[in-house]
């Protein structure tokens, strides 16, 4: 491994450390510290949200003439700046800036990600490369996580304060990482002008949707599955930290076993495997409303692994076909458009949820449906795909 991507992987672990400090913890702080109620601090966070929509297109020109580094860069000192007004923030309008600056910031960061990892790779297949980022990345979150569960035993209420202020030092750390040690593997040649649109490129528009659908997957966990564990379940407090914690270590260890179990595969198949796993998973946590109440709880932890084996498999094949699907002389502007499948998704994803108030298994059919018809979706297009980019890669 270069050094390059020696100090890449440490930057991301770094990064996103800081952001499992504070992110879990973001409207709790509004509410606690800055002391809004939770329905207008919902709503500030949403409009930071809604502003990262407009930022692929210009991240993708960034990364195009400037290089993704320099996207990456950007990306952290924004979130940065987001997390810092956050802290001398007293109303809703302080608020609605740091949320559109960390919002903004987080959606430069991934337009400019995958295509970074790329230039350091340099010329070999990116599926190894964006599993090992994705392993890296999932477990400095969940150490994050965990420490900022500390930080709150200890210091109380203060602790907020305290995960948000090493939020802002970790971006910091993360960007002169990026800035010292972080090169591309060879020289790049960047071109202002090019005619390559994604908007003409309706194969790519097609995963981009398709991406889409298995994203939805992605957010209705993380948010979905507490509401359904404790509100309709009825389950411990505990159960949705221990699925989440079982998922992070899951994921942060079995990225590159993930590419080697599935290496015959091409980068279509494995995707689809992944989006019926997903499928799999709706139908199986759907199915918990039949186990005996004394047996949900192990039964749940089980399903986690459908799960994550799902995200295994899809993830870092999804982001390798979207790179090497995408024009070298506009591979910027297509990964950050790729961006917009799971953007949507998170958008999405707080409204297939609130269902849970009208059904306990509505939202999981819909989800599971967008899985399936992924996984069908894939597979015509396929053909449609350059075949350099769908060709099985031997791990």
């Amino acid at each position: 491994m270069t050094r390059s991507r020696f100090a890449l992987l440490g930057a991301m672990g770094v990064d996103n450390f800081g952001s499992g400090l504070f992110l879990p913890l973001a409207l709790l702080y509004v509410t606690r510290v800055v002391g809004i109620p939770l329905v207008a601090a919902g709503t500030a966070v949403t409009v930071g949200a809604t502003a990262g929509l407009f930022v692929p297109p210009l991240a993708g020109r960034l990364a195009d003439r400037a290089g993704p580094r320099a996207g990456v860069l950007g990306a952290q000192l924004l979130q940065a700046a987001g997390a810092s007004v956050f802290l001398f923030a007293h109303g809703i309008a302080g608020v609605v800036v740091a949320s559109v600056l960390l919002g903004s910031g987080q959606q430069l960061f991934h337009s400019c990600l995958f295509a970074l990892i790329a230039e350091v790779a340099g010329d070999v297949p990116k599926d190894r490369p964006f599993a090992e980022v994705g392993m890296v990345r999932a477990g400095g979150f969940g150490l994050g996580g965990l420490a900022s569960s500390g930080l709150l035993s200890w210091f109380g209420d203060r602790g907020y304060g305290v995960a948000l202020v090493l939020d802002v030092v970790t971006f910091v750390l993360a960007a002169g990482l990026v800035t010292a040690f972080v090169r591309a593997a060879h020289d790049v040649v960047r071109t202002r002008r090019s005619h390559a649109g994604v908007l003409r490129n309706r194969p790519y528009l097609a995963l981009i949707l398709l991406s889409g659908m298995f994203g939805l997957s992605l957010d209705f966990f993380l948010i979905g599955t507490p509401v359904f564990v404790l509100e309709r379940l009825r389950a411990p407090l505990w159960l949705p930290g221990a699925i989440l914690f079982l998922l992070t270590v899951l994921t942060s260890v079995g990225g590159t076993v993930a590419l080697r179990l599935t290496r015959r595969l091409s980068r279509i198949d494995a995707m689809r495997a992944g989006s019926a796993l997903f499928a799999a998973w709706c139908l199986a946590s759907l199915a918990v409303l039949l186990v005996p109440r004394s047996w949900q709880v192990p039964y749940l932890l089980a399903t986690t692994l459908l799960y994550a084996a799902g995200d295994l498999v899809f993830g870092p094949r999804s982001g390798a076909l979207a790179e090497a699907a995408a024009p070298p002389e506009a591979k910027g502007r297509y990964l950050a458009a790729f961006q917009y499948a799971f953007t949507v998704a998170q958008v999405l994803a707080p409204a297939v949820v609130s269902l849970f108030s009208v059904s306990s298994w509505l939202p999981w059919v819909l989800v599971g449906v967008c899985a399936c018809l992924a996984a069908l979706g894939l597979g015509r297009l396929g053909p449609r795909l350059p075949t350099g980019a769908v060709t099985p890669i031997q791990g």
